[in-house]
């Protein structure tokens, strides 16, 4: 961030402005803020303010004005004086000052008199990443994915019990070419020998979970003691099954998620020792501080 003024207003009021859109008190309020806002004070003369809003609770309207100083070293006493002075002629105003450096001793002493809430707002740094008593939190994580895709098969020949075929339907079976429109996530075999039933789709899977690494084109024959193939609303029983199919090598994906690049900002109120984390798409309030 530039050492301009108006862009620390901008993301001062961006943190906020986030800040209030994540609160479920405020979403029927609409609050909005405003940037060097002029309010006319007891004696006519527009004081203006870096930031500021309001709402109404309750018949009553709150409002908050935000004084912002991008400083490299810490905010005196003398400018904690001239908020108070710009202040003192209008009624009803909540008072925050706003720096990413800090505050001296006295004028945090002078602000704390006056009910002026003390605040650093600011980017991440390391300390945002460790608990109170130096255990880091998770800020990237490495992923390391290797997923094993289903196999393919490209042929698929079936022997049938010819004999069971011509007792127990009316299927013509003398030319030796039965034709059947096979579906993977219809056609299913049901091994009662072994117990098993299974579509040829998970069959496809149960080929793409072995660990053999010989990829590419492969062949396999599956003899049955008793079973059936369930297909175009038949049942046939199965001697044998004669397939070829395709074995994919097994996808290889590393993943890098670094949550810091989500981090937006950070608004640490000195009042309550307290900090609140502004990410991209949440807000998490009480983030850890370390003291």
């Amino acid at each position: 961030m530039s050492n301009n003024g108006r862009e620390y207003e901008k993301f001062v009021a961006a943190l906020h402005q986030a800040l209030f859109d994540s609160e479920k008190w405020t979403e029927l309020k609409n609050i909005k803020i405003e940037q060097n806002k002029k309010i006319n004070d007891n004696f006519g003369i527009a004081r203006e303010f870096d930031l500021y809003w309001e709402y109404e609770f309750a018949g009553i309207t709150y409002k908050t004005v935000i004084e912002c100083k991008d400083y490299a070293s810490k905010v005196s006493i003398e400018k904690i004086d001239a908020l108070l002075g710009k202040i003192s002629d209008i009624p009803d105003l909540k008072p925050i000052f706003a720096t990413k450096t800090g505050y001296q001793s006295g004028a945090k002493k002078k602000a704390l008199s006056n009910k002026v809430e003390l605040l650093i707002v600011r980017e991440q740094n390391d300390s945002d990443w460790e608990l109170e008593d130096g255990t880091p939190l998770v800020k990237q994580v490495m992923i390391d994915i290797h997923a094993i895709p289903a196999a393919r098969i490209t042929s698929f020949n079936t022997k049938m019990d010819e004999e069971w075929i011509k007792e127990n339907t009316n299927l013509d079976t003398s030319s030796g070419n039965l034709q059947l429109n096979m579906q993977n996530d219809q056609t299913i075999i049901e091994d009662v020998g072994r117990n098993d039933k299974y579509s040829l789709k998970e069959l496809e899977e149960r080929l793409g979970q072995s660990t053999d690494t010989n990829f590419g084109e492969r062949s396999l024959s599956i003899t049955f003691g008793e079973a059936y193939l369930h297909c175009d609303d038949l049942k046939l029983k199965l001697r044998e099954v004669d397939l070829t199919y395709h074995m994919p090598k097994p996808i290889h994906q590393p993943m890098h998620i670094d949550f810091s690049k989500e981090l937006v900002g950070v608004i640490e109120y000195l009042g309550k020792s307290s900090k609140t984390a502004i990410f991209k798409d949440h807000v998490v309030k009480d983030w850890s501080v370390k003291t």
